[in-house]
């Protein structure tokens, strides 16, 4: 089983998580114990001892295990105009991570990631080498909720709305809703690339080591945890971006943080 580990804050994100939807009934994985809230509206999911133990066992306290580790720069090399946009891979003393949108708020130019990964770096660069800076963490919520920000800062290089295909194509992201059961979607992923699927469930929470995230949505369309931060949409609509996945070697669920209490939370608008 495959499972990556953010140790630098205590954020844990699993690939091997157990697969539900508002629609299906089925048992729990033998490492995870599952009820339904009340009302049976809403999935629990928790780790076991003997998951945690499987988790961190050979990891050191000192070292980070990045969600997206080894990934390549995406950015252009030095001197050059460099533009980042969602689905593009961003560097920090803590790793590198995926902007899954770019938003704006007063003038100012912000990037949307997941918390977990924003919690892991102050100083974000747009290049492997750390050469280029674009900007500063600006908020972060893990657990409860899983998403961050960085504030952009560097005028020199430009950050539009359109989301990477992986394809050398781009989409136009024109606004945000919340997603709904049965809808289409796609995502793109730095490791798995783009994937196409539908909505399998909204409300969801995970217990994580950390803590236990809230409201999450799960699709079909499958992604490794490597691809946390990648963006989701249907159409040109933004839904939320990867923070899990289960893999797609089981054709697994993928986990996401909706992006419409992102934006509310720190009152930004989709560039």
């Amino acid at each position: 089983m495959r499972r990556t580990i953010l140790s630098a804050v205590g954020a844990t994100s699993v690939a091997n998580l157990h697969q539900f939807s508002a629609a299906e009934d089925r048992p729990c994985s033998p490492d995870l114990a599952c009820s339904p809230d009340l009302g049976g509206t809403m999935r629990r999911c928790r780790f076991t001892a003997r998951t945690l133990r499987q988790m961190w066992a050979g990891v050191l306290p000192t070292v980070f295990a990045i969600l997206i580790a080894g990934a390549q720069p995406s950015a252009a090399s030095a001197g050059q105009q460099t533009v980042v946009m969602g689905g593009d891979v961003v560097y920090s003393v803590g790793g590198p991570c995926t902007v899954g949108f770019n938003a704006e708020k007063g003038g100012d130019a912000y990037g949307i990631m997941p918390g977990h990964c924003s919690q892991a770096g102050t100083t974000w660069y747009a290049d492997q080498a750390r050469k280029i800076p674009i900007g500063t963490t600006a908020g972060a919520s893990f657990p409860s909720a899983d998403y961050g920000v960085i504030r952009y800062t560097n005028t020199a290089v430009s950050y539009p709305g359109e989301v990477r295909l992986g394809t050398g194509g781009t989409i136009d992201i024109t606004g945000a809703a919340s997603p709904r059961v049965g809808q289409p979607l796609c995502h793109l992923g730095w490791v798995t690339g783009y994937h196409c699927g539908t909505v399998r469930a909204v409300n969801v929470s995970v217990a994580f080591p950390g803590g236990t995230v809230f409201g999450l949505f799960t699709s079909s369309a499958c992604a490794e945890p490597r691809d946390a931060g990648g963006p989701a949409f249907s159409g040109g609509t933004a839904l939320g971006f990867i923070v899990a996945a289960q893999g797609c070697a089981s054709g697994g669920t993928t986990y996401y943080q909706p992006i419409v209490p992102v934006l509310a939370a720190y009152g930004l608008t989709l560039r």
